[in-house]
């Protein structure tokens, strides 16, 4: 499978993950505090990155050679955010903030073009046009006379955060994605949970927080893991741009819940936002590019066109070691990932 290929499944599976936690956020959070919603959220992501990963040698690493960028991306991704899109979600009702999330796309691809200069091509900004127009028309068909609420502009906060958050996580794409998953997760949840303590937010039954925390295993733990493997693979603004079919996913989810109606617009909305998908499933990109010779230390396997070193014993799979990679110039697919951020 190709890096675009591989990319675009992590980035679908992260989206449908993630997706469907808007709804059930919206209907399970009723009377209890944003702050307290968020930190069980993301306590939910903690103990699914913990589960997944149970070297506490490798955890404590990670934390002590990436706490600069961890610790930010926790406070911005793990504590604001969250806590604005519950504010947004409980204001705004679950159809119009799963919309609203469309927003996270255009701040992600634009913070990933200015900031990191990846390449965006034509077919990724028409893929991501696709899927936004699908998202605004839907917007526009239940939005009352197209005023935003100010609990849509809680959600779209929420999305300029997340963007900053993943712009800020692609530094860490050599790092386990588990590893940054439970360090982003725990410290937010922390924090979340000692405001929502501070404030005495209403937290609601055992029943009730047990279920938020399993929808944070699942929308902000697994998803995420499944987010930061495609960013490795696709790049920032692709994986944001394919990510964007998450709140169409949501939308789905909250008119099978009866939240909305299903018309003639948004029919036409769904064929745009599958459109955008597909643009970006069927992407292909491959040139002539050099990389240089550089040593480093990072996760890789041996059929990925770069790695031709050998090992004194067979190694099969990922796997990480110091390794020193040779001048190559060379023609094949590829994405923004860490190992083709050269210019075009």
């Amino acid at each position: 499978m190709t890096p675009l290929r591989l990319g675009f499944v992590w980035a679908a599976l992260a989206a449908i993950a993630f997706g469907l936690t808007t709804p059930l956020v919206a209907h399970l959070t009723i009377g209890v505090g944003p702050w307290f919603t968020a930190g069980c959220l993301y306590l939910g992501g903690a103990i699914f990155a913990l589960a997944a990963h149970r070297n506490r040698k490798t955890l404590t690493a990670g934390f002590a050679t990436h706490w600069n960028v961890l610790i930010p991306i926790a406070v911005i991704g793990g504590m604001l955010a969250p806590a604005a899109y519950v504010i947004g979600v409980h204001a705004s009702g679950a159809l119009a903030a799963s919309l609203a999330l469309n927003m996270e796309a255009p701040f992600s691809v634009a913070y990933a073009a200015i900031v990191f200069r990846e390449f965006v091509g034509r077919r990724v900004i028409v893929a991501m046009l696709a899927i936004v127009a699908g998202a605004s028309l839907m917007a526009l068909e239940h939005a009352a006379l197209g005023i935003l609420n100010v609990g849509v502009l809680f959600v779209v906060t929420a999305t300029a955060l997340w963007a900053i958050d993943n712009g800020l996580s692609a530094n860490l794409s050599a790092l386990d994605a588990r590893i940054t998953v439970f360090w982003k997760s725990s410290i937010g949840a922390a924090l979340s949970l000692l405001v929502a303590f501070a404030l005495h937010e209403p937290t609601g039954s055992a029943q009730t927080i047990t279920m938020i925390v399993a929808v944070g295993a699942i929308g902000y733990g697994a998803s995420l893991v499944c987010y930061l493997i495609a960013q490795r693979h696709f790049g920032v603004a692709r994986t944001a741009s394919v990510f964007a079919a998450a709140p169409f996913i949501g939308a789905l989810a909250a008119i099978a819940a009866h939240d909305a109606g299903f018309g003639l617009v948004t029919g036409l909305a769904m064929l745009l936002m599958l459109a955008g998908v597909v643009l970006h499933a069927t992407e292909r990109h491959a040139h002539m590019h050099r990389h240089i010779s550089e040593e480093h230390t990072h996760k890789h396997r041996h059929d990925d066109l770069h790695h031709s070193h050998v090992h004194e014993a067979a190694v099969a799979g990922e796997h990480t070691h110091e390794h020193v990679h040779r001048q190559l110039v060379h023609a094949h697919e590829h994405a923004d990932d860490a190992a083709h951020s050269h210019e075009h």
